[in-house]
């Protein structure tokens, strides 16, 4: 096997447009990773501590906000997102693609407005879920996109850079945050709040030059505009043969689902799409649960908690490991396949939680007063290095290749609807997960002070993916979305979805309808 991706041989056309296109459709995840990480830093600032305290002091006897307080500031993001992800369906469906990513950005700079205002905790409450809301509605409808408009050949590499841009939008936060956390002002928070500006301005900017995708076209029944949306993102003329033949298996495609009826939300729970739907929505549940939010939304603090002086230089290089180890990711996905790269990527995972649990635990203390106590600070440091191994195989498997998947096995009748669920389905564990962390972590009364306990957890989550890639991911690598389709009507056991070649296109399917000849069993 080779060790380069290129185009294949024959494909006419030229692929960079498509790729540039889905690249930059990718920022959007700058907007989520930006927001997911700048929270953590915000919550360990000393001057906002003392700003948004109602009265309570933390172990160290200064002002801070409670674990409730805590939880709910954190989580109440992933809360807004949840519903902004159930709404991309129908926005998506109705507006389309891009426009329904420029109207979401708008959304978002209406949650930033708030937060950046705000000296108190409601008004900061009311900006996180507005701007959670607008991240749902971008987050489900990116990979949407991204899918729709890329090239098969390298759709997982397009795709999973919404990841990248999610890690980017991390590590900037970090800096950010490291930058202004000493400051003895509002600037403080302020500052890293109202840098969110600027990455929604892009992505609108961006989105209003960019076409629609020619399968939403096809969906409206718009031809003309789908023939030269599809001639824009192939560079050829709209009479060429591939764009043509291109066209004529979406249509097709197309026809054939709406023959079988109108989508509707009970759809995506008949026959095998109800199996791609627990699919798509265990693989991001499973995502989260693999705990890589908990060291981005609560890593500052934690590091804080465990005896390192500079916790925040401690999340920067996480970060910073987060966004380069990503790269290999996005090699692997069309290179080796969704399968391996998930399998093997949650045997990493399930080991480095498990010495991390095991180090931090026997290495460690509370005094009477829930202050840690560390006996080995050797041991300490390797933990520190084994999160960031844990960070490796998290950022180059399940960090981008979950998108991946799930925007790619639906249907286009279901697609918009599906993914939008399975999205949700990621922020509800999000939302879980950081509402109940500081209750898991925390010490004190009503806590359960797990410490580096919690990362037993996430290492018996990761136990439980690996189990679940073996049995339920399919290998749809290479593989138009029209064929991921025929795919999962042909094969029932994902194990044996490896090396499966498409027999039949859905032209043929039409075709045979029309004269009366057999018609294969239904795909959708």
């Amino acid at each position: 096997m080779g060790l380069s991706l290129k185009k294949p041989e024959g494909v006419p056309g030229k692929s960079w447009p498509a790729i540039v296109i889905g690249l930059f459709v990718a920022f959007g995840g700058v907007l989520f990773g930006y927001d997911t990480g700048t929270i953590g830093g915000i919550l360990a600032m000393p001057y906002w501590q003392d700003l948004f305290s109602t009265g309570y002091r933390n172990p160290e006897n200064h002002l801070d906000v409670t674990a409730s307080q805590s939880a709910t500031i954190v989580s109440i993001l992933s809360a807004g997102t949840f519903f902004g992800a159930l709404g991309a369906a129908p926005l998506a469906d109705w507006a389309g693609r891009r426009l329904g990513l420029i109207l979401s950005s708008f959304m978002f700079i209406f949650g930033v407005i708030l937060q950046t205002a705000a000296v108190s905790i409601p008004l900061f409450l009311a900006g996180r879920f507005f701007a959670g809301f607008g991240v749902g509605l971008i987050s489900a409808t990116i990979p949407l996109y991204q899918s729709e408009t890329a090239p098969k050949w390298i759709r997982g590499v397009i795709v999973g850079s919404y990841q990248l841009a999610i890690t980017i939008g991390l590590l900037i936060a970090s800096i950010v945050n490291n930058a202004t956390h000493n400051i003895q002002n509002t600037g403080c928070y302020r500052i890293p709040i109202a840098v969110q500006f600027a990455w929604a301005i892009i992505l609108i900017v961006g989105m209003i030059i960019l076409p629609e995708t020619p399968r939403f076209h096809i969906k409206k029944d718009n031809l003309p505009a789908a023939t030269k949306s599809l001639a824009i993102l192939r560079r050829l003329e709209q009479s060429h043969p591939a764009i043509i033949e291109e066209l004529a298996e979406i249509q097709a495609n197309h026809e054939y689902e709406k023959s079988l009826g109108e989508a509707t939300y009970l759809d995506c729970l008949k026959g095998n799409l109800l199996k791609r739907l627990l699919t798509g929505c265990f693989l991001q549940s499973l995502q989260q649960l693999t705990g890589i939010n908990f060291i981005f939304y609560y890593g500052t603090q934690f590091f804080k908690n465990s005896g390192f002086s500079n916790s925040f230089l401690i999340s920067l290089i996480t970060n910073l490991v987060n966004v380069v180890s990503t790269l290999p990711g996005l090699y692997a996905i069309d290179k080796w396949g969704r399968r391996p790269v998930l399998f093997w990527g949650a045997v990493g995972m399930c080991v480095c939680q498990f010495i991390v649990a095991i180090v931090g635990t026997t290495t460690t203390s509370q005094d009477a007063a829930g202050v840690i106590i560390v006996h080995n600070l050797a041991a300490q440091k390797a933990a520190i290095a084994f999160i960031c191994f844990y960070i490796f195989f998290f950022a180059s498997s399940w960090g981008p290749v979950a998108w991946v998947v799930t925007g790619e096995i639906f249907p286009l009748k279901v697609r918009a609807k599906s993914l939008s669920i399975t999205t949700a389905s990621n922020w509800l564990l999000n939302w879980a997960i950081s509402y109940s962390t500081p209750y898991l972590v925390n010490y004190g009364p009503g806590n359960a002070n797990l410490q580096s306990k919690i990362f037993f957890i996430w290492g018996g989550c990761c136990f439980i993916c690996i189990a679940f890639v073996y049995f339920m991911i399919y290998e749809t690598k290479g593989l138009t979305l029209e064929q991921v389709d025929e795919l999962y009507g042909e094969v029932s056991d994902a194990r044996k979805s490896v090396g499966w070649v498409p027999t039949i296109t859905f032209r043929e399917i039409r075709e045979e309808k029309k004269v009366g000849g057999p018609v294969v069993e239904e795909a959708a």
